[in-house]
């Protein structure tokens, strides 16, 4: 099993500029065509793809709309040989941030993880009002 840092799912996910960064983005294709193919299995951590998350939406970085980030990660997440702890909880955060633009990616995956354990969010964020179902206790 090989561990994914941010930078490696990065390069799979953005078009690379330099021929270095074309190496590593064919090198990346290949462990993730290994990973399709069973051949291979993937993981990382909830941080780790916050920290994606991130890197991708940051107007210094990439810039990109949270509905796109989303387009881009989620596919990655689901290919067979990807293994992630909470994977379902991870989609739905995922589908929370491209559906509330108020939300970031850390509170969407709070509300998801609220959502999968019938919790109470304690939160003075009032954008958490925002999404449906969630119950909200402010102290």
């Amino acid at each position: 099993m090989i561990f994914l840092d941010a930078n490696v799912i990065l390069r799979y996910l953005v078009q690379a500029v330099t021929p270095a960064d074309r190496q590593k983005a064919e090198a990346v294709a290949e462990l993730f065509r290994q990973a399709v193919l069973g051949n291979e299995i993937l993981t990382t951590s909830d941080a780790i793809v916050a920290e994606v998350v991130f890197v991708l939406a940051s107007p210094r970085q990439y810039g990109l709309p949270t509905p796109e980030i989303a387009a881009r990660l989620k596919p990655l997440l689901n290919l067979r040989g990807f293994k992630l702890q909470g994977k379902r909880r991870m989609i739905r955060a995922l589908d929370l941030y491209a559906m509330f633009p108020k939300l970031g990616f850390v509170d969407a995956l709070a509300i998801a993880y609220v959502e999968q354990s019938d919790l109470t969010l304690a939160s003075f964020d009032r954008h958490f009002a925002d999404v449906p179902g969630i119950k909200r206790w402010e102290p």
